[in-house]
C-alpha cells in the first residue's frame, strides 16, 4: 500500500517547519513528503535588517538539499501554476501534475507597492536582500552628506495593508544608534509615520509605550493614524493634507498574497480563509495554509512556525486516527533590535470583529503579556538567529527537541525576570 502523499508549496518558515515536523512524527512508510519551491535554499529573512549596516549576507542563506535528502523529503524546483482540489493535484511550471492526499500552501506574502502612487519609484522597500543592500548604500550617503554639514531627513512609512511593521521599527532604532556611533546623528532628522492608531498596534499598549518612550529618548518624531496618498521624489503627501519631505524614504509596502489560488476561499488580498485552530482552508479539510499565505492578520515568523506546527499535528492526527493536539494558539514572541539594546515581547493574541484592528491582546491571558527592554535581550536575538537556521540546515523543526525546550525555558524565565 502506498504511503499517503503530503505536498508542501513553499520553503519558507511555514513550509519547512511543517515538512520537518511531519518527518519527525512520520517515517517514510507513513508519509511521502514533497516540497515544491522556486529555490533550494532558505533565507533567514528576519536578520536581513542587519544588511544595510554592513553585515554579510551569505550566512542568511541556508542550503536545503542535504537536509531534504537525509530525511527522505522530495524536493521539486518550480513555480506554481494552480491547484485542482477536485482532482487533488498541483500544477507547476516543471513536470507532470503532483498528486496529493494533504496539501500545505505556504507560499507566503508579496508586496503591492503600486497601491500607493510613487512608492515603488521613490521609496526603499525592506523586503529582499538586494533592497536592503541598496538602502545601505543610500545610508552611507546620508552619513557623508551629514559630515559635510548638510542636514538629512530620513522618513519611515507604514501604509495601510501592512501586516507586520516590526522590522521597520527595528531599522529606525538601529539607524539612530548607528548614526550616533558615527557622530552625525545631530545632522539627521528621523521621522516615523504609520497608519496604525498606535505604534505596533497589533501587539497592544505595552509595545506602544516602549516605542513612544524610545522615540522620545532618541529624538525620533513619531506620528500615528496618518495615511499616505502619494509619494514624489522628495516628499510624501498624506490624506490629512500634510506633506513631509525626505532625503531617504524607508517603507514596507502593503501586503498581498504571494500566490493567488483560483477557486479557493480567500479575502480581497488573496490570503486563504482558514479554520483558526487547524489552519485548514475553509471547506477544504485536506488543504492547509499556515503562515503568511493564510488569513491570520499578523504576518510574523514566530506565528508562522506555530501555525505550521498546528498543521503538522492535524495531518498526523488525520493519518493515525487520533485526536489532534497542539493546535494554533496565537501567542507571538519577538525580539526587537536597537543595536544598543533590544525589546522582548510575548503577546497572546485573539481575533476580533473589528476590520480596523483585527487582532488584539488576549486579556484572558494577560499574565502572559510581557514586554521588556534590556541590553541582555540582544543576546537572545543572536541566539535565535543562529539556532533556527542551524535547525533547518539539518532538517529539524524549530519547535521540537531538547534544544527548543532549553530555549523556550530560557525565554520564559527571561521574560519573568526582564519583562513585565
Amino acid at each position: 500500500m502506498l504511503a499517503p502523499r503530503v505536498v508542501i508549496l513553499g520553503s519558507g518558515f511555514a513550509g519547512l517547519e511543517t515538512a520537518f515536523l511531519l518527518r519527525t512524527k512520520l517515517d517514510k512508510a507513513d508519509a511521502e513528503i514533497t516540497v515544491v519551491s522556486d529555490r533550494d535554499e532558505f533565507l533567514f529573512k528576519p536578520n536581513t535588517i542587519y544588511l544595510p549596516f554592513g553585515t554579510a549576507e551569505k550566512p542568511l542563506h541556508v542550503p536545503l538539499r542535504k537536509a531534504f535528502d537525509y530525511h527522505d523529503i522530495h524536493h521539486r524546483i518550480g513555480h506554481f501554476e494552480g491547484v485542482d482540489p477536485e482532482r487533488a493535484v498541483v500544477h507547476t511550471s516543471r513536470g507532470l501534475p503532483i498528486h496529493y492526499d494533504k496539501l500545505v500552501i505556504a507560499t507566503g506574502a508579496g508586496m503591492a507597492e503600486d497601491e500607493i502612487p510613487g512608492l515603488r519609484q521613490h521609496g526603499h522597500q525592506i523586503w529582499t536582500p538586494g533592497q536592503m543592500h541598496r538602502l545601505g548604500e543610500d545610508l552611507q550617503w546620508v552619513v557623508q552628506d551629514a559630515r559635510h554639514g548638510h542636514e538629512q531627513k530620513v522618513l519611515f512609512l507604514v501604509p495601510p495593508g501592512n501586516k507586520c511593521a516590526g522590522p521597520l521599527y527595528e531599522i529606525a532604532f538601529m539607524l539612530d544608534t548607528w548614526l550616533r556611533r558615527k557622530d552625525v546623528r545631530h545632522q539627521v532628522e528621523i521621522t516615523f509615520t504609520t497608519y496604525e492608531q498606535s505604534f505596533i498596534q497589533a501587539f497592544g499598549p505595552k509595545l506602544h509605550e516602549v516605542v513612544t518612550e524610545e522615540f522620545a529618548t532618541r529624538s525620533i518624531t513619531g506620528h500615528t493614524a496618518v495615511t499616505p496618498d502619494k509619494v514624489t521624489e522628495t516628499e510624501v503627501s498624506y490624506s490629512d493634507g500634510v506633506t513631509r519631505q525626505f532625503d531617504v524614504l524607508i517603507t514596507f509596502p502593503p501586503y498581498v498574497a504571494g500566490v493567488r489560488y483560483d477557486g479557493l476561499p480567500a479575502d480581497d488580498r488573496g490570503f486563504l480563509t482558514c479554520e483558526p485552530e487547524t489552519r485548514a482552508v475553509l471547506d477544504y479539510p485536506d488543504i492547509f495554509a499556515p503562515g503568511d499565505a493564510g488569513d491570520f492578520p499578523v504576518k510574523q515568523a514566530f506565528l508562522a512556525l506555530l501555525q505550521a506546527d498546528a498543521v503538522a499535528n492535524k495531518i498526523v492526527a488525520d493519518f493515525t486516527g487520533r485526536t489532534p493536539h497542539g493546535l494554533f494558539e496565537p501567542t507571538s514572541m519577538c525580539v526587537m533590535e536597537m543595536f544598543d539594546k533590544a525589546t522582548f515581547a510575548q503577546v497572546p493574541l485573539r481575533l476580533t470583529d473589528d476590520e480596523a484592528s483585527p487582532v488584539a491582546v488576549d486579556l484572558e491571558a494577560a499574565d502572559e503579556y510581557r514586554v521588556g527592554t534590556n541590553a541582555t535581550w540582544r543576546l537572545g536575538k543572536k541566539v535565535l538567529g543562529l539556532y533556527l537556521p542551524a535547525r533547518f540546515r539539518h532538517g529539524k523543526p524549530f519547535h521540537a527537541g531538547a534544544g527548543w525546550q532549553v530555549m523556550e525555558t530560557g525565554l520564559r524565565a527571561g521574560s519573568r525576570l526582564l519583562a513585565h
